[in-house]
């Protein structure tokens, strides 16, 4: 019987998504997620007897979003929690490719850097032909 979509995926099937494998021996790196719960407090899957793990959707997007800024941006695992703190919104599709856009960029601000280097060019040019 196959599960839902909308079912809870257990660490294994997680890490599966997350192609979170062992290159050596093809084994799944579980404990990479298990180290990310301790770190990262918005991860929080349900926990029943046995002490086994249960991840919902929402648990799963925040996972693929630390292992897309961790391994694939080189964040710090400290850069990550302050990114994941501030205002700035991820979104990553089912593909764990990137889509992030930031809220927190004032683009008066960069507009008056670009007007600034601008000027800053002219300047130059005129100084070399001149």
């Amino acid at each position: 019987m196959k599960k839902f979509n909308e079912a809870y995926k257990t660490i294994g099937e997680v890490a599966k998504i997350l192609n979170l494998v062992n290159k050596k021996n093809g084994s799944l790196n579980t404990h990479t997620i298990r180290f990310w719960e301790k770190e990262f407090k918005s991860i929080n899957p349900k926990i029943f007897a046995g002490k086994r793990r249960y991840y919902d959707k929402k648990s799963i997007q925040v996972i693929k979003n630390i292992k897309y800024l961790l391994k694939d941006k080189g964040m710090t695992i400290k850069g990550v929690k302050n990114l994941l703190n501030s205002n700035t919104r991820l979104n990553l599709d089912e593909t764990t490719k990137p889509n992030i856009s930031y809220l927190s960029i004032n683009k008066y601000e960069i507009l008056n850097k670009i007007n600034k280097i601008k000027k800053i060019i002219k300047e130059l040019k005129k100084t070399k032909n001149g």
